[in-house]
């Protein structure tokens, strides 16, 4: 396996991780406002079954967000290397590897950090369609590519 599909494999199963997680916690809000419904009446059981609610909506729309990047995720074949940067490539800029795909945490690989981030995002749009070489600047900070797979 190589780093790049290290890497890959590491946040697929990182979002699969949080689907579960976000599943496990709606399911038990809903089990909680099924057995709090048969057992209280009055004001403070409807601010309850209020909160609950909320806090499902809010619970359903984070599910939605790692779907969708699960499903984003699906799509990058990790053993694809290109010469010009597209969604999946990972890439080493000032020392700093670079994987574009979505949004996550930073991650430690082999003892090597790795960013994951969006093509969309400002750093990702710079990336996109460049090879090895480019130079560019965001915010004062001078980027050059050292490699891409």
């Amino acid at each position: 396996m190589t780093f790049k599909q290290k890497i890959h494999s590491y946040y697929l199963q990182m979002v699969q991780d949080r689907i579960d997680v976000f599943r496990d916690m709606i399911s038990a809000l809903t089990e909680d406002s099924k057995n709090d419904a048969k057992g209280s009446a009055g004001d403070k059981h409807e601010t309850a079954l209020s909160m609950m609610h909320i806090e499902q909506e809010k619970l359903t729309n984070k599910l939605k967000e790692a779907i969708a990047q699960k499903a984003i995720l699906d799509k990058i074949d990790a053993s694809k290397t290109t010469e010009n940067i597209i969604s999946g490539s990972l890439v080493k800029a000032n020392g700093i590897f670079l994987y574009l795909s979505v949004a996550l945490p930073k991650i430690a690989i082999d003892g090597i950090n790795v960013i994951a981030l969006s093509p969309q995002s400002p750093l990702g749009t710079h990336l996109m369609g460049n090879k090895v070489g480019f130079g560019f600047e965001i915010n004062g900070t001078k980027y050059q590519i050292q490699s891409v797979e």
